[in-house]
């Protein structure tokens, strides 16, 4: 079995079993766009991840970056000052209006709704590619890491967390449901797809995130954990409980990596001809 097909049918493993999912409530998948908010006003101070470091040495004066999944911009706002141009893709029009808000007075940027590779058409080549706190949602990873190299000139920086960013979670789908959860795929996984689409042996770090983006406790936090989880309102004082058990509620290790991109065409600079 091929490398990206183990990784597809790693992640088909962390459905939500449809008997629970058509009790839920509310929808499970909706994340909170003041959350993603947070995270990238932080990373605006500090943008000394390792993801930052990669996306930097890479982009040349006046480049274009490409942010897919961008979620409010965490990985591409704090370092839009190499660029002239920051794309973004992302399939939540809210997530893109939030990212076009923080960066007014500090990037031009270029907003596009829809799913990656779909949109890969709208976008044209770039200097550097980053996705970030995406992989987990793509099924076809290797198809998802073709495009990202396809249209980069200069590099593609992929950052996930080291397992599942679900993983957390996973005992209290046990209390809750009775419902025990997977361990893969994780980033290892993901590095074997790079290396199978790609040809290469990707560049790979690993570091601690010191925020978390499913929030840093308090009501907001137990009501996403409580839709995650396909339950009502009433359950709000247990799963507050829980999390009281739970040593954090998202993943802090994580991997960064990062590969040659295969576009040959000539950087255009802004301001160039």
């Amino acid at each position: 079995m091929t490398a990206a097909a183990q990784w597809a049918e790693a992640l088909q493993e962390w459905a939500i079993p449809e008997e629970i999912l058509a009790s839920a409530p509310e929808s499970p998948w909706d994340f909170p766009v003041d959350v993603f908010v947070d995270i990238a006003k932080h990373a605006l101070v500090d943008p000394s991840t390792p993801t930052h470091h990669r996306i930097t040495e890479a982009l040349p004066d006046g480049g274009v970056l490409l942010d897919v999944g961008s979620g409010a911009g965490a990985a591409s706002l704090p370092i839009a000052q190499p660029a002239c141009r920051i794309i973004a893709v992302d399939q939540d029009r809210q997530m893109l209006g939030a990212l076009a808000d923080l960066a007014t007075g500090r990037a031009s940027v270029d907003l596009v709704e829809g799913r990656w590779p779909d949109v890969a058409d709208l976008v044209g080549e770039v200097d550097v590619a980053v996705c970030a706190n995406v992989a987990y949602n793509v099924a076809d990873l290797g198809s998802f890491v073709d495009a990202l190299t396809a249209v980069a000139r200069h590099r593609v920086v992929l950052e996930l967390s080291a397992v599942h960013p679900q993983s957390p979670l996973s005992p209290l789908w046990q209390h809750f449901w009775d419902l025990s959860r997977p361990t893969r795929p994780t980033a290892d996984d993901a590095e074997a797809v790079v290396r199978e689409a790609t040809g290469v042996a990707p560049g790979s770090e690993r570091w601690t995130r010191s925020r978390s983006f499913m929030g840093e406790g308090g009501a907001k936090t137990i009501a996403w954990v409580r839709r995650r989880l396909c339950l009502s309102q009433e359950f709000d004082d247990k799963v507050a409980a829980a999390l009281e058990e739970l040593p954090e509620l998202a993943p802090s290790a994580m991997a960064t990596l990062w590969w040659p991109g295969q576009s040959r065409t000539s950087s255009q600079r802004c301001g160039s001809g």
